[in-house]
């Protein structure tokens, strides 16, 4: 894993040696243009200061700052002064895997899951580390970054360990300003969990909400109740968060034509994807693939 596993394609970064997450300090003057990404990217502000752009809008940065992006949401960074950070990348297919559990633990099923998409956040979660959490956070994040030196079929246990403590670490500073008990019982419920791994096995169908509660047993009023609680977001409006994220990740991955990416993802009306699509990520599809595709390719830092 010596070196940076991560690569620019089209102007998506991704990994590209196999690599679960990873972990690397960078210093940033100036500018850093926009970009996207495949996987979960956080980021932790060891020192300095920037401003942040990204569909939530622009945010002043300084030591103890910690932005969580999700797959497909583009940010980049300004007016960056001395800006030192962290940057941990976690692949998606590690959360599907071995991480899969962490949907159902109150805190990290908030931190990685649902937190970024609920209060109209758009895929991105802010936080706050305190000195204390933000010294141990670099600690993780440091033995987790001497990995890349070893082999990744060695290591893979240490390197999901570390990255567990970092997480573990974070999700209780987001957890631990949120007052809201029945939303955290409400993440561990087990029809909230069915029906989100039931949409996810079948984007493309036209799910509606009578036949997503029909499927669990209960009205549609009870699963909208339910769903709001654990995630912020009611059924529908959940399946549309994940339609749009995973259209975005389709647009800069392959070469279909946007009319094929809007039915396969379950939105066979090219107005109405065009709308929800726009609604989301600010861009249209067409913009979102050729900004992100065109740029020059390079690794961050």
């Amino acid at each position: 894993m010596t070196g940076s596993p991560l690569k620019m394609t089209r102007g998506l970064l991704h990994f590209d040696d196999g690599s679960p997450a990873y972990a690397r300090r960078y210093a940033h003057e100036g500018e850093e243009p926009v970009h996207t990404h495949s996987f979960v990217e956080i980021a932790v502000v060891v020192g300095g200061t920037a401003v942040h752009h990204s569909l939530s809008g622009r945010h002043e940065l300084a030591a103890g700052d910690v932005v969580l992006l999700r797959p497909g949401v583009w940010h980049g960074y300004e007016r960056c002064a001395g800006l030192d950070l962290y940057n941990c990348c976690v692949g998606t297919d590690l959360l599907r895997d071995e991480l899969s559990w962490t949907r159902e633990d109150a805190l990290l099923g908030y931190l990685l899951w649902t937190g970024p998409h609920s209060l109209q956040r758009r895929g991105v979660l802010t936080a706050h580390l305190d000195g204390h959490d933000l010294a141990l956070s670099v600690g993780y994040l440091e033995q987790l970054d001497r990995l890349r030196d070893g082999s990744i079929r060695r290591h893979r246990a240490d390197v999901i360990g570390w990255l567990s403590l970092f997480l573990g670490l974070l999700s209780r500073t987001v957890g631990s300003v949120r007052d809201d008990d029945a939303a955290e019982a409400a993440l561990t419920h087990p029809t909230v969990m069915r029906v989100v791994r039931m949409v996810e096995a079948d984007l493309a169908r036209e799910w509606t909400l009578g036949e997503l509660a029909g499927t669990v047993g209960l009205s549609p009023a009870y699963l909208v109740r339910l769903f709001k609680s654990a995630t912020g977001l009611p059924p529908m409006a959940y399946l549309a968060r994940l339609r749009v994220e995973t259209a975005a990740d389709l647009l800069l991955r392959t070469d279909e034509p946007v009319t094929s990416i809007a039915q396969a993802v379950g939105w066979a009306d090219q107005s109405y994807f065009a709308r929800r699509f726009k609604g989301y990520y600010g861009l249209s599809a067409t913009t979102y693939r050729t900004r992100f595709r065109t740029r020059v390719a390079r690794p961050p830092g």
